[in-house]
């Protein structure tokens, strides 16, 4: 057995001295990233538990309050297509939340729903934001209805764009960067080794429109996902249980707010499936499935999907 111990670790040695030589990938410089992918709009709030948030607040600031919450390994530049058709009607918050995009580490290194719950609630406070339409994709729309439940006072609507949280559901298609984070051994090397064309790989699985694959978006997923705490939080959380904060149809139905659930019918990490669950389970909720779209409709059919949320928030009571 200790002969065998030291083979694997002669081997783990080659292969972590091998991927340096050949793929050392250091953490991007946050000035130069701030610089990069900041814009007008950005503001750095410093929350009451030590966590600095890269927050966005655009659109029409009289229009009523829309909170936009991206998914695992995006940032808030996911929702930029919504944003450009939607702002002209709405006031829009977007944020990224703790380990992604330009917020970088959270302070106590957790990296899980309630941990988004609160940040959100604390922007919201901190902008003075009392109630608000809550959208959030994949990860984020997890932590919407999440936040619907835990602060049903301040959700004038839901909007569950290809949400986790639905109990049993399985990938059909794991993207690359998923699978290495979650492989014992591997993920450990993901924090000095990240090569750009993992990334290239995960969104290509992600989306069916793949003109949404351009180079600056490859990019910034690749530079964004190395900004200084985010490879060390997106391995935090995948150590995480698969689903481990699953939604129950008992606990959905305590949603009283309107909810509009969005899917694309290719979506190859949560299917569609989940969409029909959720829509069984949150009784009065509106579901709209877009053909040949995948993971991100918002970014694959922008128009169409950005008409829809106007179309349905134009029929909420005030």
């Amino acid at each position: 057995m200790k002969r065998l111990f030291k083979w694997f670790g002669i081997i783990l040695l080659c292969l972590i001295v091998g991927g340096l030589a050949i793929g050392y990938t250091p953490d991007t410089d946050a000035v130069a990233m701030k610089a990069k992918y900041a814009s007008a709009s950005s503001q750095f709030l410093k929350l009451d538990d030590g966590t600095t948030v890269h927050v966005r607040d655009e659109g029409k600031q009289d229009g009523r309050a829309l909170v936009l919450i991206h998914g695992s390994n995006a940032s808030l530049h996911t929702w930029e297509p919504w944003v450009k058709r939607l702002g002209g009607a709405y006031r829009i918050i977007s944020l990224d939340l703790p380990g992604h995009g330009l917020t970088g580490s959270h302070p106590g290194g957790q990296y899980d729903y309630p941990v988004f719950v609160s940040v959100v609630n604390q922007v919201m406070e901190k902008l003075l934001v009392p109630r608000a339409i809550i959208a959030g994709n994949s990860m984020g729309g997890g932590t919407a209805w999440m936040f619907a439940l835990t602060h049903p006072d301040k959700v004038d609507g839901l909007i569950l764009v290809d949400a986790a949280g639905a109990p049993r559901w399985e990938a059909s298609e794991v993207p690359i960067g998923f699978r290495l984070a979650r492989t014992p051994g591997v993920n450990q090397l993901m924090k000095i080794i990240t090569p750009r064309s993992v990334f290239e790989k995960s969104l290509r699985g992600s989306v069916s429109v793949q003109s949404v694959v351009t180079p600056a978006a490859v990019d910034r997923y690749w530079e964004l996902n190395r900004y200084p705490g985010n490879r060390e939080a997106s391995l935090q959380r995948f150590s995480y249980a698969h689903n481990n904060h699953p939604a129950t149809k008992e606990r959905l139905a305590t949603i009283k707010a309107p909810v509009l659930i969005l899917w694309g019918d290719e979506d190859k990490l949560i299917p569609v499936s989940s969409a029909k669950w959720f829509g069984n389970a949150i009784p009065g909720s509106k579901t709209v499935i877009y053909p040949r779209v995948g993971h991100i409709p918002m970014e694959e059919v922008p128009d169409l999907s950005a008409a829809d949320v106007k179309a349905w928030i134009a029929g909420l009571p005030l």
